[in-house]
């Protein structure tokens, strides 16, 4: 039996021979490396210019005098004529409170003036029975004079109540919530029914008159910012360009943003409406006629946090990287200021794609 089994384990074994030999084989030929695509770019050719680099901000018209108004005393709000938009006069009805408190307190204090006054005149009619007394000889000075203390006391009790009427008075009236000026309600803080607390906002008025940009702009553009200055504003609404001058920049930081509040004066009659977005846009210090290279965003790379390019060599056919060094953005470009050279030619599409050395082909795109 084991005789029988024997040529089947040698044709076996050298099967198994030749399958080992194969694999051997195989493995000494490497797979041939596949080379790269080449992939068409887009191209711009770089070239310093000599235009005017601006920088821009975005703001709003607001009203030079814009005030919170509240009552002078507290109570419950019982109407609000005003709304928000609305225009007012000088003295014009913004809101009331409930008045009753106030009008029973003033018609207390007339009644104690009117009391004093009684007393008053009582004090003065003695005096002057007792001053005829006097020159008859019938009272002795002493009693002359208690009349006149007794006088003065009643007289200092009237003026005493004559001005707490007034005062009581002007709390009745101060329930009526009236508009310092003309201008527009561009705010409302309270509704009908809430109790307010004296001095607590109810209404916010921009009095007509002269109007303000109001922008932010960061720390490093504070120097081309001064009292003075010129800037231009562009209305987003109409397109309408207006000079304004700055008149202040805040002395301070925003807490949260880090950046610094401008005011910049509007012409005076400038016809704009309140809240209207605004570009602020001013040249840049020392940048006019200053030569200087932009490329579009899409040419920019991070690498190594270092911001990149890929230049192009006609000669080989390939792209290699470049350093550069950005200065600010002009819209939807960017400024470089050094790391590349007139003439460049640079790719401005597919840089994610690229490797150092990769050969391309350049796109001409649609003729």
């Amino acid at each position: 039996m084991f005789s029988s089994l024997l040529p089947f384990n040698r044709s076996w074994i050298s099967v198994s021979g030749l399958v080992i030999s194969a694999a051997v084989l195989t493995a000494c030929n490497k797979a041939p490396v596949p080379q790269e695509p080449v992939r068409a770019v887009k191209l711009i050719t770089v070239g310093a210019s000599a235009s005017t680099l601006d920088l821009e901000f975005s703001g709003e018209v607001r009203a030079r005098i814009e005030a919170s108004l509240g009552f002078r005393v507290a109570g419950k709000l019982i109407s609000r004529p005003a709304e928000v938009g609305q225009r007012v006069v000088a003295g014009q009805l913004l809101a009331q409170i409930d008045p009753q408190d106030y009008r029973l307190a003033a018609d207390a204090a007339a009644a104690q003036m009117a009391a004093a006054q009684t007393n008053r005149d009582l004090a003065a009619a003695d005096l002057k029975r007792y001053q005829g007394l006097r020159d008859q000889g019938f009272i002795s000075a002493a009693e002359l004079e208690r009349r006149e203390a007794a006088f003065k006391a009643a007289q200092a009790q009237w003026q005493q109540a004559q001005a707490q009427n007034t005062v009581q008075g002007n709390q009745s009236n101060y329930t009526r919530l009236l508009a310092d000026g003309a201008g527009v309600i561009t705010s409302i803080d309270a509704n009908p029914g809430q109790v307010v607390a004296a001095g607590q906002p109810v209404v916010r008025l921009a009095l007509d008159g002269p109007r303000d940009v109001v922008f932010s702009v960061p720390e490093d553009k504070l120097p081309q910012l001064k009292a003075g200055s010129k800037v231009q504003a562009q209305l987003w609404n109409s397109g309408q360009t207006l000079q304004a001058q700055v008149r202040d920049v805040s002395a301070s930081a925003d807490p949260i943003t880090r950046t610094f509040l401008v005011k910049a004066a509007l012409p005076q009659g400038a016809n704009v409406v309140l809240g209207s977005t605004v570009n602020v846009s001013l040249p840049s210090a020392g940048a006019a006629g200053a030569p200087r290279i932009t490329l579009p965003t899409s040419a920019l790379r991070m690498e190594g946090g270092a911001t990149s390019v890929w230049v192009f060599d006609p000669s080989t056919m390939t792209v290699k990287p470049q350093t550069v060094e950005v200065k600010t953005a002009d819209g939807n470009d960017a400024v470089v200021t050094s790391g590349l050279q007139n003439g460049d030619q640079v790719v401005v599409s597919g840089v994610h794609v690229l490797t150092p050395g990769q050969k391309v082909s350049v796109f001409a795109g649609k003729k």
